[in-house]
């Protein structure tokens, strides 16, 4: 599989009111990129809606935190961006936990973890990248190997970090993320050929897909890494029901 080019098609009609669109996007372009956000460890979280913390919570949303703290009663940011609607936190940690950390996974799930860190990065969510790739290192406990990871990660290059059917499947997340309509059967047919399996392939799938919606959440809500504990996760991958985070 290679990510070379397709044949080009013609230009779509401009929609309307492309103008203000274009403004907002020129507007957008001189702020601070998310990929320059850093992690403010003092302040309150800085996002763009309201948001309820654990002291404050209701009985309700409460027992949702304790079910997916950390230490201290941290809840991660991601997490505490639903509070206004407890019942999308439950929806998300399920598909959180069943998709990433299940123990029916085939894949390793440092792999997994590279295709989020990967995915993460070519939406620009910054929040994401450094989550999963302080998650990589402990999964990983190679940080010289992370580094490379990550640094290929940056630099669009995982061929010289993975191997010919992981890489394979990098390609296969790379055109679901950024140009999901040169998908086809082909393209499936080929990561067969790579020696995944239909299920291997559906984890990919599966976790590239998630990604996508948690990044789109959390840079479309201003989401940030302020009061966050960096790598923590629901890591007893036998209980699905276990969503605490360590």
């Amino acid at each position: 599989m290679c990510p070379g080019s397709v044949p080009g098609t013609a230009s779509p009609e401009r929609p309307k009111h492309y103008n203000q669109q274009l403004i907002l996007v020129l507007r957008w372009s001189k702020k601070q990129s998310p990929l320059q956000i850093e992690s403010q460890k003092n302040k309150k979280l800085m996002a763009w809606i309201k948001t309820i913390d654990y002291d404050n919570a209701d009985p309700k949303l409460k027992k949702i935190y304790d079910k997916v703290k950390g230490p201290d009663n941290n809840v991660d940011n991601v997490l505490s961006i639903h509070s206004l609607r407890p019942h999308t936190l439950v929806g998300h940690m399920a598909l959180y936990k069943n998709v990433l950390h299940n123990s029916n996974n085939k894949l390793p799930k440092w792999y997994l973890e590279t295709l989020g860190v990967y995915t993460s990065f070519l939406n620009q969510c910054n929040y994401c990248v450094q989550h999963h790739f302080t998650g990589l290192q402990r999964l990983l406990k190679d940080d010289e190997k992370a580094a490379k990871i990550l640094a290929a990660v940056k630099s669009d290059s995982l061929q010289e970090v993975l191997d010919e059917k992981y890489y394979g499947g990098s390609v296969y997340a790379k055109l679901l993320t950024l140009n999901h309509s040169w998908i086809d059967k082909s393209t499936i047919d080929e990561l067969r050929n790579l020696d995944f399996s239909d299920g291997e392939i559906l984890e990919v799938n599966q976790v590239t897909s998630y990604f996508n919606y948690v990044n789109r959440m959390v840079v479309g809500l201003g989401v940030d890494l302020a009061g966050d504990i960096l790598g923590l996760s629901p890591n007893d991958s036998d209980d699905p029901d276990n969503w605490s985070h360590s």
